[in-house]
């Protein structure tokens, strides 16, 4: 196999390519994965996930958080009662309040619990009463520790990894399926273009050949029908050019419009038909398709998915339990300066305590669900594993046969030109009749097709085998390496 061929070649060379108005395989694929749509949408999202992950990420980080009530004017009628008589009368009231707190907050994975550090300092400006009050938390620790809650955090923990090195996969993945769906347009345009051109040239045969007819007819030589056959194949042949250009500037507009390339009509396409004799092994191509594709980590997403939500509806039936501490200082005055001294100790502590008496088994009925979601999630990746490897295989084992069939369609692609050119000059001499002469162009027209189908076959299945191992073949490397 041609070593160049298979090298993904930059950006540069490919726009030099155009330059010289020839459009190679390789070239286009990679202008699709630089220009074309599919590649912009694998692109975003593939930097969705990232920021989700970095996202994750800094959740387990320390947080440094500000908070602000400032210019809170209220000047109002309150409600105000006599603790006396208990009767019940309204003043009026002119206030302004200021708070600000700062605080850092860091998430406890291991247990599901929450650190914070926070300093607070509150203002208050009676205008009524010409009186300013000042309130101060100068130092803060709180936690609040859930018990027997379900701690998401550590959840996270063992997806957020993993759906990530997914992403990154599942990105290299749409790249090559990019590739591939520019060798079946790429094969498209070439298969319409080659029967367009044999339709030129059986056009032209018919109407040479139609014309030896009409002068063996005056001779005797040739009958009334045989010369009415000819006269309807030289009909059908201009029909057909019209058909087989129309179908080829739909192939050239489908690709082109892929690359998302205005100008295309002076460019020639460089057809592929070096193949390979080298046959891959199918046991290494599955050990490369588990250590690399996607496949695999999506398969454990989805059983940890399912074990998480079966842990979520265990941890939120029956009793639940939070305990909140705090410890700190804190000093009410009227003037700053005496809000920070002589500072009062403060300590809270509680628990609470939420326990449903009888909720008629919907968190039973939550339970069982969870754990038969958990079972079928397992069927379904056994399922979709040997599915997987079947497919695998297959198309490994296509792709070792489809060398040798090429070779074979190329011999008979050969073979049938050749036949057809003897029996064009047989039916020259009036040795065969029309119907002979047009069965050796429907064999030669369909060797030929066969052959280009064949191509595409075998390129299609080099570059499916290549994404699902993301591993190059050709040159021994895997392209997940490269993907940093």
């Amino acid at each position: 196999m041609n070593k160049c061929f298979f090298i993904i070649i930059a950006w540069g060379v490919a726009l030099c390519a155009f330059g010289q108005n020839t459009l190679s395989l390789p070239s286009a694929m990679a202008m699709a994965r630089e220009r074309s749509y599919d590649a912009m949408v694998a692109r975003l999202n593939y930097m969705s996930q990232y920021w989700s992950y970095r996202s994750f990420r800094a959740e387990l980080l320390p947080s440094v958080n500000i908070y602000g009530n400032l210019l809170q004017f209220d000047r109002s009628m309150v409600e105000t009662r006599n603790f006396d008589d208990g009767r019940i009368s309204y003043v009026e009231n002119n206030s302004m309040s200021n708070s600000v707190s700062l605080s850092i907050d860091q998430n406890i994975v291991a247990l599901g619990g929450k650190l914070s550090v926070q300093s607070y300092l509150y203002k208050l400006d009676q205008y009524s009463y010409d009186k300013t009050t000042y309130n101060s938390r100068p130092i803060r620790l709180s936690y609040t520790q859930p018990l027997r809650a379900f701690n998401s955090l550590k959840w996270q923990k063992k997806t957020e990894p993993l759906k990530y090195e997914q992403a990154k996969r599942a990105y290299l993945e749409a790249m090559e399926n990019v590739g591939i769906q520019v060798v079946n347009l790429f094969f498209n345009v070439l298969s319409a273009q080659s029967v367009y051109k044999q339709s030129l040239a059986n056009k032209k045969d018919r109407e040479y050949l139609y014309e030896i007819a009409k002068k063996r007819h005056a001779l005797g030589t040739v009958t009334k029908s045989e010369i009415l056959q000819l006269e309807l194949s030289v009909l059908n042949a201009d029909v057909e050019v019209a058909n087989n250009l129309l179908n080829l500037d739909n192939c050239k507009f489908s690709l082109f419009s892929y690359l998302r390339m205005a100008d295309y009509k002076d460019i020639e396409l460089l057809p592929p038909y070096t193949i390979s004799d080298k046959a891959i092994a199918v046991n290494d191509v599955v050990e490369r398709a588990l250590d690399n594709s996607s496949h695999n980590m999506q398969q454990q997403i989805s059983i940890l998915e399912a074990r998480k939500s079966l842990a979520q509806a265990k941890a939120n039936k029956g009793l639940q339990m939070q305990l909140s501490s705090e410890i700190g200082f804190n000093k009410t005055a009227e003037t700053l300066k005496g809000a920070y001294s002589g500072l009062k100790d403060n300590e809270i502590i509680g628990l609470s305590v939420s326990l449903p008496i009888f909720d008629w088994g919907v968190s039973k009925g939550r339970v069982k669900m969870a754990e038969a979601d958990l079972e079928a999630a397992k069927v379904r990746v056994e399922q979709s594993h040997e599915t997987y490897l079947q497919s695998l295989r297959m198309c490994v084992m296509q792709y070792n046969a489809q060398a040798s069939q090429c070779r074979n369609a190329l011999r008979a692609l050969d073979i049938a030109d050749e036949r057809y050119d003897i029996t064009k000059r047989r039916f020259e001499m009036g040795a065969v009749s029309v119907t002979d002469l047009n069965t050796a162009q429907q064999e030669a027209e369909a060797a030929r097709s066969q052959y280009i189908s064949l191509l595409k076959s075998y390129w299609n299945n080099y570059y499916l085998i290549q994404k699902e191992t993301l591993y190059d073949w050709e040159r021994n490397c895997d392209i997940v390496n490269v993907f940093e």
